[in-house]
């Protein structure tokens, strides 16, 4: 069901820039006058450190119609819980993000730009679509905060899903186009650039199917059904719900050839690709922990090895693998509202697994958690910054702390039950309202200790 975005709620709810600078006053006298004590036992962040939030178009901007997400959102039966709807209006309302964003005392955003927004039909390219997205790098630079475009987070326009996705191997080809097209007009003002958000996400799938139940997994794919027979194409694919060899495949192809893309129209972008990478504990003897890492990244490693300019690390909880797979959380070990553990030490783990594997400068580009208690946020949060701290005491040069996610939104499958966000939004005026784990992360990003 949509929701309701009459003009009263649209207007008379939204604060104006008046009220969103007089917030950012009272944040910035609340950080001075934070005893100094709570930044002692953080150390000092290096020079030129990013901090930032992540955000993905489709799950905040709302109205993504062309898109193959809001089809299967809509169509009976769904596997998802919600549709995104409006999500979070950031379509319109992204100068109120970044606002938020730079009163924290933030210097990267990291933001998505939806293909099924620019080229909505095959080969026809929106001039206002990508006019849009100017708009909204010039607000970032306005504000101080680096934009850290993400080229692909899981959605695609519905027509390319409808011939096959990323099933079909020139779905590659039609990929590096639109990075082409898209960064001609945007490169200039794009700070950093990825292809694919999580680009593994299916090899991880492959690893947690025993925890999926059946019956989800069946709805998934009477959804997929649906949607073939409603738009009579018979290869529809959709990119979390397809089959991973296939895509995994297609998608290491498109990632190379979606990189020289974007170089060969801006040539000095720094460009990567970021990866999900949960630490894998191996547990009791003849367990399947290696096995279930190389299933994981499936070829990612290499491919960031051979065509980025950095990593991105996306870490939100471990995996413990015994010989039979995956096992349950360990007991006594606290759960995030999304049912895997509040683990933060997995980051150290795996940002180490970066700078040992892969060899390329490495950011922090996604860590989070979902949960209703704010207090378990911020201790989820300097739980991680240590991880990350310690880290860097070991001479492992981590570059930025970008938490998932500024705002809560849309979360996939899970519809807008989660909570991960630093801002609370109403679903009804979308009124947006700082946690108090959003200041605690401004605190630490004013004084850039880590």
């Amino acid at each position: 069901m949509m929701i309701d975005t009459g003009e009263k709620s649209m207007t008379s709810n939204q604060p104006t820039r008046r009220q969103v600078v007089a917030g950012a006053a009272g944040l910035a006298a609340a950080v001075s006058a934070a005893p100094a004590r709570a930044f002692a036992p953080a150390r000092q962040a290096p020079k030129g450190f990013l901090w930032g939030t992540a955000i993905s178009a489709h799950q905040s901007e709302g109205g993504n119609t062309a898109s193959d997400s809001w089809l299967l959102e809509t169509i009976e039966p769904t596997a998802f819980t919600d549709p995104s709807g409006d999500a979070c209006d950031s379509y319109h309302r992204y100068e109120e993000d970044l606002d938020i964003a730079k009163s924290l005392g933030l210097n990267c955003y990291r933001l998505g730009i939806e293909w099924a927004r620019i080229e909505p039909a095959e080969g026809m390219f929106s001039e206002a679509a990508l006019d849009h997205y100017a708009r909204v790098l010039q607000a970032c630079h306005a504000r101080g905060l680096l934009p850290m475009v993400t080229y692909n987070h899981f959605t695609v326009p519905l027509w390319f899903a409808m011939r096959g996705g990323f099933e079909v191997a020139d779905g590659a080809d039609l990929f590096a186009r639109f990075c082409g097209r898209a960064t001609e007009r945007l490169g200039p003002l794009v700070g950093m650039a990825t292809t694919f958000n999580e680009a593994n996400i299916l090899g991880l799938r492959k690893v947690l199917p025993r925890f999926a139940s059946d019956a989800a997994a069946e709805k998934a794919r009477a959804m997929i059904a649906a949607a073939a027979k409603r738009t009579n194409s018979p290869q529809f694919s959709a990119m979390l719900f397809g089959d991973p060899d296939k895509i995994n495949k297609v998608m290491l192809d498109a990632h190379a050839k979606g990189y020289a893309a974007i170089k060969a129209a801006r040539a000095d972008l720094p460009v990567g690709v970021t990866l999900s990478m949960q630490e894998i504990q191996g547990v009791g003897e003849g367990n399947l922990a290696r096995e279930a890492e190389a299933t994981m990244y499936s070829g990612w490693i290499e491919a960031a090895r051979a065509a980025s300019d950095f990593v991105g690390v996306q870490t939100y909880s471990r995996l413990r693998i015994g010989p039979q797979g995956l096992m349950p959380s360990e007991p006594g070990v606290p759960l995030t509202d999304m049912g895997y553990e509040n683990y933060p030490s997995a980051i150290g783990h795996t940002l180490r697994y970066a700078a040992k594997h892969i060899g390329k400068p490495i950011y922090l580009t996604e860590t989070g958690i979902g949960t209703t208690d704010d207090e378990v946020r911020i201790a989820f949060i300097k739980a991680t910054m240590d991880e990350v701290s310690k880290c860097i005491d070991d001479g492992i040069e981590v570059k930025a702390y970008l938490y998932w996610s500024l705002l809560d939104n849309f979360e996939w499958t899970s519809g807008y039950a989660k909570k991960f966000g630093l801002v609370e939004v109403d679903r009804k005026t979308f009124k947006r309202t700082l946690k108090r784990s959003a200041r605690y992360l401004g605190m630490r990003a004013k004084a850039n200790r880590i």
